[in-house]
């Protein structure tokens, strides 16, 4: 078995207006489903991927309005990782980041910023084979738009803590000290760790929740019973009816999760039309009528784009 990379990051904001606004119009990502959190429905779970919500672009928010800003700490996630096609995309994004008044450092083929509420972003040069996951925005040219996920860094006081989960169980190979990868059929991703700061992480609005990987459906519950009997104590699987997902924690800190390659966003709308209204599972629909008094109102996230 083998992972397909990273199937989403999901992440917290407190302001689900302005959070919509930063990945949608700066970053030109789609919103390709505004619906809740299945374990807290009173509060938004907004999806943001390429143009058809494929797994490995997506990145995901829990709203939770008036949280404490977070910070990045020992066993979080400290950047989140994009892939660039070229170095011309790499100078389209510091002009573009800059005019809106990001602090952009760059360097080695990278630049990293923040998002409004301080998460860590990195855009990065990929030259490999995997497919481009492009979302069309009528400011970003195709061929400079973000392409999906190459990996995310992680803060660890410990750089080989947990190497038997991500090589024996998850099948990753270290490369270097600090660095693991996985590539299954149609992507692969990175997991890196480096050293935690001194401060103390703070969970709250921009940091990262937990980090995904993609796995096929046939083999999802065969991922759950072998973090299992290696001892990592999964969840059993959980219907997220856009996929199935387990949850598990990795020694250096990190909440994995492992989520199947489908069913997929168009399940409960078409895919001209993902975004564009609040959806719930079967299970929340009864809810509706109460959300409809209880959710922030979001702008338009196609404003814009067509």
């Amino acid at each position: 078995m083998k992972l397909d990379g990273i199937h989403h990051v999901t992440c917290i904001t407190a302001d689900a207006p302005r959070n919509v606004d930063f990945y949608t119009r700066v970053l030109g990502l789609r919103m390709v489903k505004k619906t809740v959190n299945q374990d807290d429905p009173t509060v938004y779970h907004l999806f943001y991927a390429d143009e058809r919500g494929s797994a490995g672009s997506d990145i995901t928010f829990f709203e939770y309005p008036g949280a404490r800003a977070g910070r990045a700490g020992r066993g979080m996630v400290s950047a989140i990782v994009w892939r660039v096609g070229s170095q011309q995309a790499l100078d389209f994004w510091e002009q573009r980041l800059n005019d809106e008044g990001a602090a952009v450092t760059r360097s080695d083929g990278r630049l990293r910023f923040d998002d409004p509420e301080g998460l860590g972003l990195e855009l990065e040069l990929f030259t490999g084979a995997d497919a481009p996951l492009v979302a069309e925005h009528p400011d970003i040219p195709h061929e400079l738009a973000l392409q999906g996920f190459g990996g995310v860094r992680m803060y660890s006081s410990d750089m080989q803590r947990g190497r038997e989960l991500l090589e024996q169980t998850l099948g990753f190979e270290q490369h270097g000290d600090s660095r693991w990868e996985v590539q299954g059929e149609h992507r692969g991703a990175f997991y890196e760790r480096l050293p935690a700061p001194d401060d103390q992480g703070i969970p709250g609005a921009g940091t990262v929740h937990h980090v995904a990987w993609a796995s096929s459906m046939a083999e999802h519950e065969d991922w759950q019973r072998k973090v299992a009997a290696d001892g990592y104590h999964p969840t059993p699987v959980i219907d997220r009816f856009y996929f199935k997902s387990i949850y598990f924690r990795e020694p250096a800190g990190v909440l994995f999760e492992i989520a199947t390659l489908g069913p997929g966003f168009a399940t409960d709308e078409p895919i001209e039309h993902l975004g564009e209204r609040l959806s719930l599972p079967p299970d929340f629909e009864h809810l509706r009528d109460q959300l409809d008094g209880v959710l922030t109102p979001l702008p338009d996230a196609r404003a814009g784009r067509v």
